[in-house]
């Protein structure tokens, strides 16, 4: 058996973390990648749990050293993802879970394409994304309106992923994101074909 990668893209705000926080306390065998970003720490953000918070220097040497499997600049920050650790749980057979934008999808699918399965989730329209981002209470008027006029731009990509998620009742959601996992587990391509038939054949 080999690893898989789930790639997850969205609008901040539109519950992503949410379901991403229950399928982990309920599935085994997810690692979550951690992304790097330079961008400041938010109150009850910590680092190595949310992100790993490094410096603009420290993140462009990286890139030059070609240590990420993808990265992209959203807001003017950095936000990437370190290739070391999710090619040792691919090797361990788990699926890595990636939580990142419609740029740094495009990257992550031609490294490996094969390994990837996608679903992009959103809100209802613009105007709940927007309702819920003002109800967080961590972004400023200037700083929401450029979430909203950047997930118009992400809306333009959903054809591109394997499956599309509308986050308008969060049980549902799950239910959805949970079978996505599921049959992923499942695949043929997840199977070592000469030892199955070997075992088969044996038994």
């Amino acid at each position: 058996m080999k690893g898989q990668i789930l790639l997850v893209s969205g609008p901040s705000g539109s519950g992503k973390s949410t379901l991403l926080k229950r399928l982990f306390s309920e599935e085994k065998g997810i690692y979550f990648s951690i992304s790097s970003t330079t961008r400041a720490i938010r109150d009850g953000e910590i680092n190595g749990v949310h992100y790993n918070f490094i410096s603009k220097e420290e993140f462009e040497e990286g890139i030059k050293n070609d240590e990420f499997l993808e990265w992209a600049q959203v807001h003017k920050n950095y936000y990437g993802t370190s290739l070391k650790p999710v090619k040792e749980q691919l090797e361990l057979g788990n699926i890595v879970v990636f939580d990142i934008d419609v740029q740094g999808f495009a990257i992550a699918r031609e490294k490996f394409k094969s390994l990837i399965t996608s679903v992009f989730i959103t809100t209802t329209n613009k105007k709940e994304l927007k309702k819920r981002l003002e109800s967080r209470g961590t972004d400023n008027a200037k700083t929401i309106e450029n979430r909203l006029m950047n997930a118009v731009g992400e809306m333009e990509h959903i054809l591109e992923y394997d499956y599309f998620l509308i986050n308008d009742d969060i049980q549902k959601s799950y239910k959805g994101l949970r079978s996505i996992v599921r049959a992923m587990r499942l695949k043929s391509t997840n199977i070592n074909l000469r030892q199955t038939v070997e075992n088969w054949i044996d038994c």
